[in-house]
């Protein structure tokens, strides 16, 4: 039976097509369409009329990331929090800050702070007796916090997050606004960015914001680190999107590399 299968000539697939000629077809002979941007969001907006849907529903997207590198290396799973241009929900983010300092202190809890201490809210958090979404911290406390370097793992407050360094008010609205966005499945980001009900181009400032800060965690000497980009609303299909003009441009890209490099450099010359 074996020898028989082999004998047998395999199936050829037939070549997809690009583009159908009517509007009832089998989709698997034909590529998936893909859109502009500006065109993908005037449709979700389109189908969320016709389908008499909640206007302040969700825009999500769905991040298909390349996370190859040179060899076999790949890079890591991350997480990330970024500041959105336009705010979409009223939620925020239970923010915790060390300071010994009482004038840092003051400042931290006039600007939504939820805790506000220092080394004697060490025994609270390793008890659970305290929790809070973020952390973060003056450098001058950073060597009396290392008792929680594992317990908050990548919570631990440091540079490389922005989460450690002098302007407290800037850290703080990072954290309480910010949009917390990690890799699914090692290589899938999936978070959403705005409601549909917002201006066209609101959305479209959103999404390439968190793309901006997705492109920073590949360098740009490789391939792109988006491989592919779908969005949709709570209640629609998904639409793929053209990458061209979404993508930052690879000067962009380098900048940033050089600002992480040198962060990653302050970061371990403060942990030694």
């Amino acid at each position: 039976k074996q020898e028989e299968a082999k004998k047998k000539p395999a199936t050829r697939r037939r070549p997809l097509m690009s583009k159908p000629v009517d509007d009832v077809y089998l989709t698997w002979h034909y590529e998936r369409p893909s859109y502009n941007l500006e065109e993908a969001v005037a449709m979700l907006k389109k189908f969320q009329e016709l389908d008499f849907t909640h206007p302040k529903q969700f825009v999500y997207i769905n991040v298909f990331l390349d996370m190859a590198l040179q060899k076999k290396k790949k890079v890591d799973p991350f997480a990330s929090v970024v500041l959105l241009p336009y705010r979409f929900t009223d939620e925020r983010n239970k923010v915790l800050v060390f300071t010994e300092n009482e004038q840092e202190a003051e400042i931290a809890r006039e600007h939504g702070a939820a805790v506000v201490g220092g080394v004697e809210l060490i025994k609270w958090i390793l008890e659970d007796e305290i929790q809070a979404d973020f952390y973060v911290a003056v450098p001058a406390i950073m060597p009396k916090l290392i008792p929680l370097r594992n317990k908050l793992r990548r919570k631990y407050p440091s540079t490389k997050r922005n989460s450690m360094g002098h302007d407290i008010p800037k850290m703080l609205q990072l954290f309480t606004e910010g949009l917390e966005y990690s890799v699914e499945d090692e290589c899938i980001i999936k978070t959403r960015i705005a409601r549909l009900e917002m201006p066209t181009e609101q959305i479209v400032a959103n999404l390439q914001t968190v793309i901006n800060d997705i492109c920073t965690f590949k360098p740009s000497t490789y391939d792109p680190i988006v491989r592919k980009l779908v969005i949709r609303s709570s209640t629609s299909e998904g639409l793929l999107l053209k990458l061209d003009g979404i993508l930052p441009k690879a000067e962009k890209v380098e900048e940033k590399e050089e600002e992480k490099i040198a962060e990653d450099e302050e970061e371990e010359e403060e942990e030694e």
